[in-house]
Order: structure tokens, then C-alpha cells, then sequence
């Protein structure tokens, strides 16, 4: 490795690394309060407004999400819209992220007993109420592993973006394999930083599923 120690190379790889886990925030951050809105319409009752929702679920949930990345950074051009691979990687991390939150926070909501909605249409409670004060708070409980364990998923999509030039961990991986000419060291620290930034999130989710159970039994 020419000019290269270990420890230039875990330096470089942990400066790219702080872009991957803040693209990975942002995108979870916007994702999430996408999902919020699309669930609230979705449950709303409205029948247009669930076929919508439901057809966005499906856009980005059946089309992978290179493809996703590729039409905002390439095809948002040709229409006269220019965007830079980070706004591109954060929108489109964004829209794969409220599809699958909008799926899983609907099958909390609906694992909510019905008699809940019964009970508080009964004290005169609208939509926006019992979803406020009554099923929410219900489903949160139960939604919080599996959002925590979906965040996995978010942070190891950030390698996805490296396709269209945005330097996260596995792009700046590749930079520096092309300058040492070593990529089993390269990408073998790669993949050790992933570990660090993924397992943490796997962990807790696993403990969240356990306290659930625990409680539930």
C-alpha cells in the first residue's frame, strides 16, 4: 500500500462514514414523517385516498431502489431540474423509506383490537381524535422494533447512493481502493464500520421485541 498506513485508511473511511449515518438520520427523519401523512390517509377511510397511498407503497416497494436513485439523478435533469447526489440520495432514500414505514405502521395500527375503534366512536370521538388520544399510542408501542429494526435497512441502503457519485462509506471505499490498490484491507474495514453503525440498531430492536413479548405475555 503506497503512502498508505491502516490508519489513513480507517481515518478516510470514518469521515465518509459520518455522511453515511447523516444521510441515513435525515432520510429516517423525513421518511417517517412522509409515512406519518400517508397513514393518517390511508386509515382515513377516504377510498381514492387509500388507492393512492397504497399505489405509492407499491411504486416503491416493487422497483429497486438503484432505479429509484437513478431516475431523480438522471431524469429530474431532463425535465430542468438539477440536483446534486446528495439531494437526489436524500430524496430518494426519503420515498424508499415512507413506503415500507407507511406498510409497517399500518399493520400496527390494524393489530389494534377494533373494539378500541368501536369504544371511542361510541363517545363521540371523529378520526383525528381516536387516532390522537387512542390508537396511536397503542400502536406506537408496538411499531417501535420494527422501525428500529427497518433503520438497518436505511443505513445499508446509503450504499446504494455511491452509484451516482455521492461520497458515503462504500464510495469513499472505492476511492481509496483505487488509490492503494488494496481492497480486501479497503473493504474489509468497510465492512467492519457498517458492522458498528448496523449491530447497535439490530441489538436494541431484538431488546425491544423481548420487552414487547414480555409485556404482551
Amino acid at each position: 500500500m503506497p503512502e498508505f498506513t491502516l490508519w489513513d485508511i480507517v481515518y478516510n473511511l470514518l469521515l465518509a462514514a459520518r455522511w453515511t449515518v447523516l444521510l441515513s438520520l435525515v432520510a429516517f427523519i423525513m421518511g417517517g414523517f412522509v409515512a406519518l401523512v400517508l397513514l393518517l390517509a390511508r386509515t382515513a377511510g377516504n377510498p381514492w385516498a387509500m388507492r393512492l397511498v397504497r399505489g405509492y407503497v407499491e411504486l416503491f416497494q416493487g422497483t429497486p431502489l438503484l432505479m429509484q436513485l437513478f431516475i431523480l439523478f438522471f431524469g429530474l435533469p431532463l425535465i430542468g431540474v438539477d440536483v446534486s447526489p446528495w439531494i437526489a440520495a436524500m430524496l430518494g432514500l426519503t420515498l424508499f423509506t415512507s413506503a415500507f414505514l407507511t406498510e409497517i405502521w399500518r399493520g400496527c395500527v390494524e393489530s389494534v383490537n377494533k373494539g378500541q375503534w368501536e369504544a371511542s366512536a361510541t363517545l363521540g370521538m371523529n378520526f383525528t381524535q381516536q387516532m390522537r388520544y387512542i390508537i396511536l399510542p397503542q400502536a406506537l408501542r408496538i411499531a417501535v422494533a420494527p422501525t428500529v429494526g427497518f433503520s438497518v435497512q436505511v443505513v445499508k441502503g446509503t450504499a446504494v447512493t455511491s452509484i451516482i457519485g455521492f461520497v458515503e462509506l462504500t464510495k469513499a471505499g472505492t476511492m481509496i481502493t483505487n488509490a492503494t490498490y488494496a481492497p480486501f484491507t479497503v473493504y474489509g474495514c468497510v465492512a467492519v464500520l457498517y458492522f458498528l453503525i448496523c449491530y447497535p440498531l439490530s441489538l436494541y430492536a431484538r431488546r425491544l421485541e423481548g420487552k414487547l413479548h414480555n409485556v404482551s405475555r
